[in-house]
């Protein structure tokens, strides 16, 4: 199970929020954790994915440099921090865990399961 901890919340442009993640029920090190999100009117999008036993870490394009992924293994929780927010990452974020870690992955929503509940980043001008 894929539980989605901390909330949310309304942010300014240039700020900043972390999201957590917190793992239970399944070896996290087996896994592969990752972040979407789905804007109003938009299709749900990968963001980031972490495999914390291999180290390797994707995004997408649109939030390389602004976002960051990693993860504590003692606490098994993922973590998005998430900094120079534009108005264009509004939107409910999501976690879900998967079996491989790259960008291809990223566009393949139905190969993750357990989906946390949904958390809304709302930024504003």
């Amino acid at each position: 199970e894929v539980q989605l901890q901390a909330r949310g919340g309304l942010v300014q442009t240039g700020g900043s929020l972390r999201l957590s993640c917190a793992a239970s029920g399944f070896i996290f090190d087996d896994y592969v954790i990752g972040w979407f999100r789905r804007a109003p009117g938009k299709e749900r999008e990968g963001v980031s994915c972490i495999s914390s036993r291999d180290d390797i870490t994707s995004y997408i394009d649109s939030v390389k440099g602004r976002f960051t992924i990693s993860s504590d293994n003692a606490k098994n929780t993922v973590y998005l921090r998430m900094n120079s927010l534009k108005l264009e990452d509004t939107g409910v974020y999501y976690c879900a865990r998967t079996t491989r870690c790259d960008r291809e992955r990223l566009r393949l929503g139905y190969l993750f399961d357990s989906w946390g509940q949904g958390t809304l980043v709302t930024v504003s001008s």
